[in-house]
């Protein structure tokens, strides 16, 4: 088991390029930001027990494993158990390559041959990503962490695609998410996409709320691409900023869960389907032969001077 450490002074992010090219950890001065692969699950190569990993042909699910688009019908391998929808895409399930790797930056790729069930066009998809102190916190223990994932089509035809993050950010029971959007998404009993609603007030957080009392697997639309996380001891604070190619957001919050998984992505749910099915809006785009396109994510992060290491709980 090979993991890549990028450090700062105070922080340090653990890469498991084998491991559907995840991010193991990511800590400041011993405190976690993104919850911690457990050592059990970097053993079993579970890549749903990560900190992040990325989001690349495509995000979220696509309804019943069967991809619409352009007059023609792809079916989909099912690869999430029993679970009725493809979901996430092959990268997050694939060994990546490293490229580079030095104490603050590190660069891997992931090469996809065509292959009908998985994903029925190639495409490289790489990762780059950089950790560096935030001068701006003074003297608070901080860091800031930049990941930019890009997909370049090395096929022949075009295809319809997707890009995100999936970070899975450590929650305590006073863990605080903030963030502005200006409608979400209802889902069905699969969590695909039902009716697009003006946000109840349950589910609004411009001001900051707490998440225990809440249960969400949804899609923010317009969001303003930035978003905090923090605790209400003051003893952590987190900024999420997303460039403008992520104009979509899902908050996954299981109820009582020791992270809040906060997701920037490209587009809505089952994105490819409804813009087949006349749908606009959804964030579908489509990648020309030899064309590239990259999004970036940033994650700034702060601890108390005198923060004790800790999980969440």
């Amino acid at each position: 088991m090979h993991l890549l450490t990028l450090a700062t002074a105070n922080a340090s992010l653990r890469i498991a390029p084998h491991i559907g090219g995840s991010m193991a950890s990511f800590d400041i001065a011993g405190v976690p930001i993104l919850r911690p692969a457990a050592d059990a699950t970097l053993a079993a190569r579970d890549v749903r027990g990560v900190a992040c990993y990325p989001l690349v042909p495509y995000s979220n699910r696509i309804r019943d494993a069967r991809l619409h688009f352009a007059g023609r019908t792809f079916a989909l391998a099912r690869n999430f158990g029993e679970h009725p929808n493809s979901i996430h895409g092959v990268g997050w399930q694939r060994e990546w390559t490293v490229l580079e790797a030095s104490r603050a930056h590190a660069r891997l790729a992931l090469t996809h041959d065509a292959n009908a069930r998985a994903w029925p066009w190639p495409f490289e998809a790489t990762q780059a990503f950089h950790l560096a102190p935030d001068p701006s916190r003074g003297e608070r223990p901080s860091a800031v962490l930049t990941v930019t994932l890009t997909i370049a089509n090395t096929g022949h035809e075009p295809f319809p695609f997707g890009l995100g993050f999936h970070p899975f950010f450590a929650r305590g029971a006073d863990t605080r998410l903030r963030f502005h959007a200006e409608r979400v998404w209802e889902n069905d009993a699969t969590q695909l996409p039902r009716s697009r609603v003006a946000l109840p007030p349950a589910w609004r957080f411009e001001r900051g709320r707490t998440l225990d009392d809440i249960a969400l697997d949804n899609v923010f639309v317009g969001w303003d691409r930035t978003a905090t996380i923090g605790d209400a001891s003051r003893e952590r604070s987190v900024r999420i900023d997303a460039d403008r190619s992520l104009g979509f957001v899902v908050v996954y919050a299981p109820s009582g869960a020791d992270f809040v998984a906060f997701e920037p992505v490209t587009h809505e749910t089952d994105a490819f389907n409804r813009n087949a099915a006349g749908a606009s809006g959804t964030g579908m785009r489509i990648l020309a032969p030899s064309a590239a396109f990259s999004c970036t994510m940033r994650v700034a992060a702060a601890v108390a001077a005198k923060a004790h290491p800790r999980t969440s709980s």
